[in-house]
Order: C-alpha cells, then sequence, then structure tokens
C-alpha cells in the first residue's frame, strides 16, 4: 500500500519555494523565548484559527482578552480559551497518539459532548465551507476512518523519529495537516486541530519557537485560498489525488516568507 506521506512531490516543492525555509526560520530561532511572548503569539495563532471555524471575535480583540486580560462575553471566548490551552499542553508534552487525544478533548470542551472528545467518529463526515455552506469534499467513510486513522498515525510516529531537514520538516507538517483534515477522524474540531497538529510537529523537530510561526494567521488571511488548495486534492476520500497537493503545501513557506519580509 502506498504511502499517505509519499515524498514523491518533494524534489517540485523544493522547485517552487520562493522563500529561504532556512534562512526564514533562522529568523524565528532568534527571537527570544518567553511566556508573553508565547501568549501573543499563540492568541494570535488560537484566534485566527477559529476564525476560520466561524468564531466572532476579532484576532487583536483575543489578544487583548488573553495579554491585557480585558474580559468579553464568555460565548466569545471559552472555545478560542479551550484551543488555547490546547496549545499550551501540546507545548509542554510531546507529540504522540495519546496526547494527541488528549489536546482534540481540551480544545473540544464546550463543542462537543464529553463522549466525543477524543474518540474517532463513527458515522459519515462531510465538511462544508463555513462562509458558504457548501459541500467542500467527503472524509474517509465510517467504514475505514479507523483504520485510515491508524495508518496516519503510524507514518507520523515514522516521521516524529527520523532526521529531517528543515525543509523536509515544513514539507511533512504541511503535509500532515492536509492528510488529517482529509480522514476527518473526528465527530468536529478536525481543522482547529489539524493546525494545531502542523505546529506540535514543527516544534518537536525544530525547537520550542517554532510555536512563533504565523501560519494559523496566514491561513485565516488567505480563507478562499486555503478552502480552494484543500479542495483541489478531491471530492471524495478513496478518489483524492494528492499530486494536486502542491499549492497547499506551500501555504506555510508563503507565511515564512511574510514572517521573514515583516521583520
Amino acid at each position: 500500500m502506498e504511502k499517505l506521506f509519499n515524498k514523491n512531490l518533494f524534489a517540485t516543492y523544493v522547485s517552487l519555494l520562493d522563500v529561504d525555509l532556512v534562512e526564514a526560520f533562522g529568523l524565528v530561532q532568534k527571537r527570544e523565548w518567553t511566556a508573553e511572548k508565547f501568549k501573543f503569539a499563540t492568541a494570535v495563532s488560537v484566534m485566527s484559527s477559529s476564525r476560520i471555524e466561524g468564531e466572532t471575535l476579532e484576532v487583536d480583540s483575543y489578544v487583548k482578552h488573553k495579554v491585557l486580560n480585558i474580559e468579553y462575553l464568555p460565548n466569545l471566548t471559552e472555545k478560542p480559551n479551550d484551543l488555547f490551552i490546547a496549545y499550551e499542553f501540546a507545548r509542554d508534552n510531546n507529540l504522540s497518539l495519546s496526547n494527541f487525544y488528549k489536546a482534540h478533548s481540551i480544545a473540544t470542551l464546550h463543542l462537543l459532548p464529553e463522549a466525543q472528545r477524543g474518540v474517532v467518529r463513527s458515522g459519515n463526515m462531510l465538511i462544508m465551507e463555513q462562509q458558504t455552506q457548501r459541500i467542500q469534499y467527503e472524509a474517509a467513510s465510517p467504514t475505514i476512518v479507523k483504520r485510515e486513522f491508524e495508518r496516519f498515525w503510524q507514518e507520523v510516529d515514522e516521521l516524529l523519529t527520523s532526521n529531517l531537514t528543515t525543509i523536509e520538516v515544513f514539507f511533512y507538517a504541511s503535509l500532515i495537516h492536509l492528510v488529517f483534515v482529509k480522514i476527518h477522524p473526528f465527530n468536529d474540531g478536525n481543522g482547529r486541530t489539524a493546525r494545531l497538529l502542523e505546529k506540535w510537529f514543527l516544534s518537536h523537530h525544530l525547537g520550542s519557537n517554532a510555536w512563533y510561526i504565523n501560519s494559523e494567521l496566514f491561513y485565516y488571511n488567505n480563507l478562499n485560498d486555503y478552502y480552494n488548495n484543500l479542495s483541489r486534492i478531491g471530492l471524495f476520500y478513496d478518489e483524492l489525488k494528492y499530486e494536486k497537493a502542491l499549492p497547499f503545501l506551500l501555504m506555510t513557506p508563503k507565511a515564512m516568507e511574510q514572517q521573514k519580509n515583516a521583520k
């Protein structure tokens, strides 16, 4: 059986990069690591990710909530706050399947009933665009979703113990994000935990400063491209064409380019 994380696209990926990822991440690595800087960066990441899922509080308002302790109505902050705690959990714990289940449970505290948190779904799943409510794609069917998620995580485990270059780390982090959302293993919370998983994988290989990468903000600011690049892989799980994945895989490098140029 062909691997989910096929490296066939890697050479083309490298040829299309418009940014020196080693240099760009080197600038991120030079930033001082402090609890306050993590809180600020993660507040931006969390609220950007939450906005993609339809939450209404503005990113700058949420930053004020987390950094300056400005109070808002609970219905505006409780789900983003759950996701923020999940990011803190990921920061403090190794990336593993059991810890990922825990992170999903934390992130969906006010989203799913307890019996569905950190549990692979048993029903069908259609993924809709939040803005248009159009069907984007159909996820792995109930008959194969558990098997596909186990297969997915076996390959993640292999990558976690592999000696990867910086460019390979970015390539696989984006591919992990993409394959995860196509499987869509949970009843809800898949998008926000996919973006967390990408960042968690980056930090596993590149260190704590990877939490400063603005990937979630870039996805939110380029939301149409984000949805279109997810959709171009295919509508049905059994007919996915990962050879069309490059536009999606190049989004985080573009975020790095933007972050580098903002310095």
